[in-house]
């Protein structure tokens, strides 16, 4: 599967457009591990245990929408966004969406 943030492939051809597919996931701090990063950003630096959650919930959401493509059809998605919201205290949502097409 094929994603990118264009709306095309240099040298590839669009030869069939599906529409809009997404993926999300909503994910919420450890509790033990929000302790020990309330005291790290008293004193600054990375927040290494947000940064790893971020990562693992870019991932997830990026598989569901790459399955939703798979399922259409779809060998690529372009245009690839995402967007974050705080959905809850202490809980944010990771949505990532694109357009499913078929690449000759």
């Amino acid at each position: 599967m094929v994603l990118t943030n264009i709306d095309n492939i240099p040298g590839r051809t669009i030869k069939a457009h599906y529409g809009l597919v997404s993926g999300s996931t909503v994910r919420s701090k450890n509790a033990f591990k929000d302790f020990g990063t309330g005291l790290k950003s008293i004193f600054g630096g990375e927040l290494k245990s947000y940064t790893q959650l971020m990562e693992e919930t870019r991932k997830e959401a990026l598989e569901r929408m790459t399955e939703q493509a798979r399922q259409m059809g779809a060998n690529a998605v372009v245009n690839v966004r995402f967007a974050t919201a705080d959905v809850a205290p202490g809980a944010a949502e990771i949505y990532v969406y694109g357009t499913a097409v078929t690449l000759e």
